[in-house]
């Protein structure tokens, strides 16, 4: 039989990830260029540096 969650419990699991971090805090956006950056900066390197 399946165990129903009471919505206490679920709010209890939002407010867990929504809970302030010690870190710095990113952009989204400066990640997503970063990695995009960084794949295209391996495929330039890629294309010329065949082992």
């Amino acid at each position: 039989m399946a165990m129903l969650q009471s919505p206490q419990s679920q709010a209890g699991v939002m407010s867990f990830y929504d809970a302030p971090t010690k870190g710095p805090k990113i952009n989204p956006k400066i990640v997503l260029i970063a990695v995009v950056a960084f794949a295209v900066i391996i495929l330039i390197v890629n294309h010329f540096v065949n082992f």
